[in-house]
């Protein structure tokens, strides 16, 4: 008879699959510590790096003997309560085109709307430039049917054509169908009857209805997005799948929950439905964190930039809140129309590659050598200098010092000096520093240019907000983009390379739906409003209840889009459940038109054309003074490193900065370093740790 040890599950992890490294961040529900893991990504195989964070997060809790009923191996994932993911599944698939193949039913005569989108061009001052739809013209197959803009049934669905059209895509070797009919989002019932006629005939349960994804007016952004969501099923599905299969496997009894576009939460099966989802699921977990890390040192106004080694993604926090967005391209022609937190994302991280260009500028990125090679200086065959290989032969990192953890043990400075030479010192005439310099400057510039996108461009003046850099390698351009931009004030949190995962944690389950009204304001039904009000709020109740999470309270945001008469576009404006009147909603929307435009329209007609609705399940939270350091270190000085800035040698003083004490100042130069990340701090600026852990970056007085 086997000794059985039960096992309580008590570690809530989140997970952030980057393209360098895979971050975790790990919180113990028994007594509120935290602590963080960094493994490799495989790209590829993202499955693969998860797992072997989940294994280095387990094998440090989990008894060394560990035994079911039954006496078998229960799995070192028996600690683990709750994962949350965010994943770049589904986004790194839509770049590369590595989606199903994928066919289209729909309207007769409205084949093309995908290809023909809002009649946009990907060089707006030029005829040059192609687009090739995600799925091909031979692929998007035509029935009758239709449905008038006012819902009216004009001819119903002919489903001995639906059943036809169904075998021609599977005969062409589809793998998964979206049904779009025109105006469904009127009425649905001749898309309904088709797509039940479709999943009849089906192989899998990659069926996808338009008006089920998004029920909203415009036909190529419902087109787009219900497509792309078909495209993505099998890839994500396939992942997620695998993903649970293996951590089953290894003892995982607890809930693994997805990171949705709009920072919230969503269970597994949601993912698989929904993909579209989770296009910018990543990101928008460290603009989460970053929200509630800001908020909590008292800076309710903050631009983040998360700087991985692929990509530079920038947001803004007003007043505590994050951004949020009704679409947003993945790339040009692939729109994604759902709720989402605003992210602008460059190609612009630490593997990013330099070159020199035929007309001799110095171009860097958007390629990246990712995690496999990687930079130079790691090592593994990449001959051609990135971003990261200038920080290293400038002083900036300390070639000798491991990195993520111990992944690296040394960098190779003397491998990365000379791919600078031979690819940008040499063809600019320049010597190596000077040409690494240059390297840092074109990257700086490219993402100062994210930051104003964000900012000035939409009305913000940056100066009013505070910096917040995370990512492996946004804590080395801090200053420059403090300088750059005119930010006072830069906040590096405590563990900035894995902060996507900390927001992981952090993040809410929530679930956004539309329904389309496209009623001016005199002719709308309050009751029938009322009525499709209580309609959202019980769907997306019913996937809260789905994912068998425990919620502190549930909250609800309602709001109308909404314009003048004769206009396009429309104003989203909060809307009040409980007080529901023609006065109150004209009142409302009159006062957001006021704050964005100046004035009111007075006298013209107002139209109400979308109803929004979120349903937010708020799951517990954790003190953030967790992260705080203890208490004073003994072996925060590290002695001196020289590092080369602006044309010069300078010795900057180096530090651990996780050994820091609350209260601690560092005058610049000086390099603080960690297991996620190095913050270089600049000759000019001075540094303090707040009761947090966050080090608070300020340029000092001339």
């Amino acid at each position: 008879m086997s000794t059985q040890q039960s096992v309580t599950p008590h570690l809530v992890v989140g997970v952030d699959v980057g393209g360098t490294f895979t971050d975790l961040f790990v919180l113990d529900e028994r007594d509120g510590s935290a602590r963080i893991v960094k493994v490799p990504s495989t790209r590829g195989e993202e499955a693969r790096g998860f797992m072997n964070g989940v294994v280095r997060v387990s094998e440090g809790n989990a008894p060394t003997a560990t035994a079911t009923a039954s006496g078998s191996a229960a799995g070192v994932a028996s600690t683990l309560a709750t994962i949350v993911h965010g994943t770049t599944v589904g986004t790194n698939a839509l770049l590369e085109r590595k989606v199903a193949r994928t066919g289209i039913i729909t309207t007769r005569g409205f084949r093309d709307v995908l290809e023909m989108r809002r009649r946009d061009r990907p060089q707006t001052w030029g005829l040059r430039g192609s687009f090739t739809p995600v799925v091909p013209r031979d692929l998007r197959l035509e029935v009758d049917e239709r449905v008038l803009a006012d819902g009216s049934l004009h001819t119903a669905v002919d489903l001995a054509q639906v059943r036809a059209q169904t075998q021609a895509l599977l005969d062409a070797g589809c793998e998964a169908v979206c049904v779009f009919f025109i105006n469904a989002y009127a009425n649905p019932v001749n898309e309904q009857q088709a797509v039940a006629a479709v999943r009849a005939m089906w192989p899998n349960p990659y069926v996808t209805s338009a008006s089920e994804v998004l029920p909203e007016i415009r036909e190529f952004e419902r087109c787009s997005t219900a497509t792309l969501n078909a495209a993505l099923q099998p890839v994500v599905g396939s992942y997620l799948a695998k993903l649970e299969d293996d951590l089953r496997t290894q003892g995982f009894s607890g809930e693994l929950l997805i990171v949705q576009s709009n920072g919230g939460v969503m269970s597994r099966e949601t993912a698989c439905d929904v993909p579209v989802r989770t296009a910018l699921s990543g990101p928008a977990a460290g603009v989460i964190a970053c929200a509630a890390v800001a908020r909590a040192s008292g800076y309710p106004n903050v631009i983040t930039g998360d700087m991985g080694g692929t990509s530079f993604d920038v947001s803004l926090v007003a007043e505590g809140e994050a951004s949020l967005a009704a679409q947003t391209s993945i790339e040009f022609g692939l729109v994604v129309r759902s709720p989402m937190i605003q992210i602008e994302t460059i190609g612009a991280g630490g593997g990013s590659i330099a070159s020199v260009d035929a007309s001799g500028m110095l171009q860097v990125g958007p390629e990246s050598a990712g995690s496999i090679p990687g930079p130079v200086c790691y090592g593994r065959g990449n001959t051609r200098p990135t971003v990261t290989d200038a920080n290293v032969v400038l002083g900036r990192i300390a070639a000798d010092r491991p990195l993520g953890g111990g992944l690296l043990q040394a960098l190779d400075a003397k491998a990365a000096e000379l791919a600078i030479q031979t690819h940008v010192a040499t063809p600019l005439g320049l010597e190596v520093l000077a040409a690494a310099e240059a390297m840092l400057t074109v990257a700086n510039a490219k993402m100062a240019g994210a930051i104003r996108v964000v900012s000035i461009e939409r009305g913000h003046d940056p100066r009013q907000f505070a910096y917040m850099p995370f990512g492996g390698g946004g804590a080395l351009h801090v200053c420059a983009m403090m300088r750059e931009v005119g930010v006072t004030t830069g906040i590096v949190p405590r563990y900035p390379g894995v902060t996507s995962a900390l927001g992981c944690v952090m993040a809410d389950m929530r679930h956004d739906a539309v329904q389309t009204l496209n009623k001016s304001l005199l002719d709308l039904d309050l009751a029938q409003l009322k009525s499709r009000l209580a309609d959202l709020a019980e769907a997306c109740q019913k996937r809260l209840d789905s994912a068998g999470v425990r919620f502190e309270r549930v909250q609800e945001v309602v709001a109308l889009d909404m314009l003048y008469m004769g206009q396009t576009h429309t104003l989203q404006v909060p809307l009040n459940p409980a007080d529901i009147s023609r006065e109150s909603i004209q009142a409302a929307f009159e006062k957001a038109y006021a704050a964005s435009f100046g004035r009111v329209l007075t006298g013209m007609a107002i139209r109400v054309m979308n109803l929004r609705y979120a349903r937010i399940g708020v799951r517990p939270k954790f003190d953030l003074a967790v992260l705080a350091p203890k208490g004073a270190g003994s072996t925060a000085s590290l002695g001196v490193q020289r590092v080369y800035h602006a044309g010069q040698w300078w010795d900057a003083q180096r530090y651990a900065r996780l050994d820091l004490p609350v209260g601690a100042q560092v005058a610049g130069p000086a390099i603080l370093e960690q297991t996620d990340t190095t913050v270089w701090l600049e000759p000019g600026f001075s540094a303090r740790v707040d009761t947090l852990g966050n080090l608070l970056v300020e340029r000092n007085a001339a």
